[in-house]
């Protein structure tokens, strides 16, 4: 099976209106920025998007909510984007917040075949409305179900021909767990080289879990909050 696809229009194909995605990433470090930059140009809507954020206004998924093309958000942050903020507070946005750490195990769950699982995490506020409640040495644990994708996007540092993947510091928080959990997952890497040139022991997500791969045009790896020490 041939992975390597010659550019993002290719790796996209097939993504369509109401579908769901997974898109990796923590804040704006390890976005898939060229897949998110192409959803745009597709113009696909309804969309539900599975994201640890919404990006910031003007960059990441936050051209997608500007463009109205997101039904639905299910993620754990949304304090860096206004848009997010507006469209979720006038109704035009659902949004399903969750703990973080929940979100990532929801996630790593789907991938690993895994339907629910138990989690203190969430207990006593409105997330535990409508959920199963068991009591586990001596705290009570709701039930939280995994998350899938039709499609996940991850962006990769380094990635070869067979599609296994090498994720950068920060960019490991969802990008990997997110990469098991799609039906079809896409990856978008900075360096793509050939099979057998990635050290075993440094890669992150094996290629069995990815079903299409190119090399990106363009990473601008913006910074969500530039923060610099006063001269004295």
């Amino acid at each position: 099976m041939n992975k390597v696809v010659n550019n993002v229009e290719e790796a996209l194909v097939g993504i369509s209106d109401n579908m769901t995605l997974m898109l990796g990433g923590f804040g704006l470090c390890g976005i898939p920025e060229n897949s998110i930059a192409q959803l745009v140009k597709m113009g696909v809507k309804n969309l539900t998007c599975i994201s640890n954020n919404a990006g910031v206004d003007g960059f990441g998924l936050g051209l997608l909510l500007e463009s109205k093309q997101i039904k639905k958000m299910i993620s754990s942050y949304v304090g860096e984007n206004d848009e997010f903020e507006r469209q979720m507070l006038s109704g035009e946005l659902e949004v399903d917040l969750i703990p973080q750490g929940s979100l990532a195990e929801r996630c790593r769950a789907g991938g690993a075949g895994i339907p629910a699982f138990y989690t203190p995490a969430g207990y006593g506020t409105e997330i535990a409305e409508g959920k199963e409640m068991r009591i586990y040495n001596g705290k009570p644990h709701i039930l939280e179900e995994a998350l899938t994708a039709d499609f996940a996007i991850v962006k990769a540092w380094k990635g070869d021909t067979e599609g296994n993947l090498i994720f950068k510091a920060t960019a490991r928080n969802f990008n990997p767990m997110m990469a098991t959990a799609g039906k079809i997952t896409i990856a978008e890497v900075e360096e793509l080289v050939a099979a057998g040139e990635l050290n075993p022991n440094d890669i992150h997500t094996p290629g069995i879990f990815v079903q299409r791969i190119f090399k990106g045009e363009k990473f601008e790896k913006r910074i969500e909050q530039r923060t610099t020490q006063a001269k004295k």
